[in-house]
């Protein structure tokens, strides 16, 4: 399983590069399901895994000034904020089991997971409703700001980041293209750095709660940035929207599979052990 494990990291990198987010969606599963890390340490190392990726990601999109330094801080403070709180107070204080109802027991570990496919499952849906339009021409006039709806969606972003440990470029981007006003290359350049500074501000707030295998986060965290370099090169002869498709057909039934085995197949949630 440690080297379909590895395999998947590179593509968590590949799926960024080529289209811009949807990797760090997988980050969780595949450590969990291929490395058997704990889940709630394996939203920790993906937090590192993906701000890392993330970061290197952003460098080619900066030198393309596909990045907006103004609309990342301006997003990326409230988000960075709730995402370091989440992780340094509040995933602690949630109890293991969460409840109890007869003989189903809903563990921390089976909470995290579920949640998570919930959310691949909103992925999916974003990705496979994916359409060409003209969102990459500039627009017409000066930048415009929602500011409240841009400091609560940051928020939002941040705690659920925090919760599940997923980068949320398919919540970041759309929100960057309707609050902000930006172009979608824009948009996927920004999201990305706001993807790195707060998972990996939010990693930051685990270091001192959960044992870390350094050696396993190394080397899947040097996979999936070798893989993001191979994902830029492939997006110039790929059709982007296509391919965006097709991941999101994949990510929607690995989330339907996670939750059909989190809550149905899970000996945890039976009173088993």
């Amino acid at each position: 399983m440690a080297i379909a494990g590895y395999f998947a990291s590179a593509l968590i990198g590949v799926s960024l590069g080529l289209i811009g987010g949807g990797g760090s969606i997988l980050t969780v599963p595949v450590l969990v399901y291929l490395f058997g890390v704990d889940p709630i340490v394996a939203t920790a190392y993906s937090l590192f895994i993906v701000g890392s990726t993330s970061l290197v990601g952003t460098l080619p999109k900066y030198r393309e000034h596909l990045v907006n330094l103004k609309t990342a801080v301006i997003f990326g403070i409230p988000s960075i904020a709730a995402v370091y709180a989440t992780r340094a107070w509040l995933v602690p204080l949630i109890p293991d089991p969460i409840f109890t109802v007869g003989s189903l027991a809903v563990t921390k570990p089976m909470f995290i997971m579920a949640l998570f496919a919930v959310l691949m499952v909103f992925a999916s849906v974003s990705m496979i409703r994916a359409k060409k339009n003209g969102s990459d021409a500039e627009p017409a006039g000066p930048q415009q700001f929602n500011y409240p709806m841009i400091l609560i969606e940051g928020a939002v972003v941040g705690v659920l980041t925090g919760l599940v440990g997923a980068g949320g470029g398919f919540l970041i981007i759309p929100a960057l293209v309707l609050f902000s006003k930006l172009p979608m290359k824009q948009a996927v350049g920004t999201s990305l750095l706001i993807i790195a500074a707060k998972s990996l501000f939010g990693f930051l707030g685990d270091v001192t709660h959960y044992h870390l295998d350094w050696l396993l986060l190394g080397a899947v965290t040097a996979l999936a940035i070798a893989g993001i370099f191979i994902g830029n090169r492939l997006s110039r002869k790929i059709d982007g929207v296509k391919l965006q498709k097709a991941f999101g057909w994949f990510v929607l039934v690995m989330g339907i599979y996670i939750l059909v085995r989190e809550l149905f197949l899970n000996p945890a949630a039976m009173g088993g052990h």
